[in-house]
């Protein structure tokens, strides 16, 4: 052990914080690392004596014996210097590289090998009406199961898979990098912490090989698009042993020729003559499960809305069921003949005769077009 004052050895005062002492021998040490000042021998003891120093009056207990006695104090706990000593260059950035990367390749735990198998996404096409009712459904699923000759593991049977030499089964080695430290991923056995000497001949040392299966998938009455339904257990085979992922099977309504949706709502238009728009009438309404009559009033305008309680939609996650929501248009007659254009005229000139009263919106729009080029002038 040096006989040099440890106080001085770190360029701090006697009453210095931990902190102080702590800033200080980083400073020092990272002034002699040997790595900074290779083949140097004076730098090489004076790092020896900053590590000294710092296991000293970095642990409150020897410092408190250096303190009174001196380096008698402290020669009974027979410390040694050097790089192996508990205050070793490593410790400099231990806070920091350790947050960062662990320490597992440094005297930590082995890594668990056992991983989850992947999530799948699988979507399904569905009709408005087997959306609805709900209905089940066969699908073929491209995905990765365990290999049945091996169990998984990788190795051919007989065999098993042995612990990485290089990283002694953590997955991760330490590099030096100058006078840094920086763990990265194993390079033999690629993070995995074993290595397979003698694969498997079914999945070539994989433990999981690519098939196609067949499920069975049930679709409850309801659902809409974007809807996910999740079958536990169905995804990727895992590695190692581990659990396999899930498969989420993603709902995709198609659009319908008559209704559109709107979450429990459904709207349909029907067109109308204009004779049962001005006269009233009834009307067949197709819905979801059959026909339904509707009334229509006298001089109903085209784009009004009719409601059919309950005629809708009950969602999957519960809650009444929704309302048909039925639009009328009304539609122009076309390829006329000359007798019915000849009624349509005369239908006009008496209409003409008292537009104000048979057709008030269309009187008052132009009234309106007449005051704002009046206004004009």
């Amino acid at each position: 052990m040096s006989k040099k004052d440890f106080y001085d050895v770190l360029g701090v005062s006697r009453d210095a914080s931990d902190r102080d002492i702590k800033k200080a021998y980083r400073r020092m040490a990272m002034k002699y690392h040997p790595d900074r000042n290779p083949d140097d021998k004076v730098a090489e003891d004076a790092f020896k004596e900053v590590n000294e120093a710092y296991e000293i009056l970095s642990d409150n207990q020897k410092k408190a014996a250096y303190d009174q006695y001196g380096h008698a104090g402290v020669d009974q706990n027979g410390m040694g210097g050097g790089h192996g000593g508990a205050g070793g260059f490593g410790d400099i950035f231990g806070d920091v590289f350790g947050d960062i990367f662990g320490q597992q390749g440094h005297g930590g735990g082995r890594r668990s090998h056992v991983q989850r198998g992947a999530d799948l996404r699988y979507t399904m096409d569905l009709s408005l009406e087997e959306a609805v009712r709900g209905c089940e459904k066969t699908i073929t699923v491209p995905t990765l199961v365990g290999c049945d000759v091996c169990d998984g593991s990788g190795a051919k049977p007989g065999t098993s898979a042995k612990t990485c030499g290089t990283c002694g089964g953590v997955g991760q080695v330490r590099m030096q990098q100058g006078f840094f430290s920086v763990q990265q991923t194993c390079p033999t056995c690629h993070g995995e912490g074993q290595v397979v000497s003698d694969p498997c001949g079914s999945c070539h040392g994989q433990g999981r090989k690519q098939q196609t299966k067949k499920l069975s998938v049930k679709i409850p009455a309801g659902v809409d698009t974007g809807d996910r339904i999740r079958l536990s257990g169905e995804g990727e085979a895992g590695g190692h042993g581990g659990p396999s992922g899930d498969l989420f099977v993603q709902v995709d309504v198609r659009d319908h020729a008559i209704f559109e949706r709107d979450g429990k709502h459904l709207y349909c238009e029907v067109p109308i003559s204009f004779i049962d728009a001005a006269l009233g009438g009834e009307l067949e309404v197709p819905t979801l499960e059959s026909r339904v009559k509707l009334k229509i009033p006298a001089e109903t305008q085209t784009g009004k809305l009719f409601r059919l309680r309950g005629k809708g939609i009950k969602p999957v996650r519960g809650g009444a069921v929704g309302d048909l929501l039925v639009r009328v248009t009304v539609e122009t007659p076309v390829n006329l003949s000359g007798k019915q254009k000849e009624l349509l005229r005369e239908f006009q000139t008496a209409m003409d005769e008292r537009q104000k009263h048979h057709a008030p919106k269309k009187h008052g729009f132009f009234d309106s077009v007449k005051k704002f080029f009046e206004d004009m002038t």
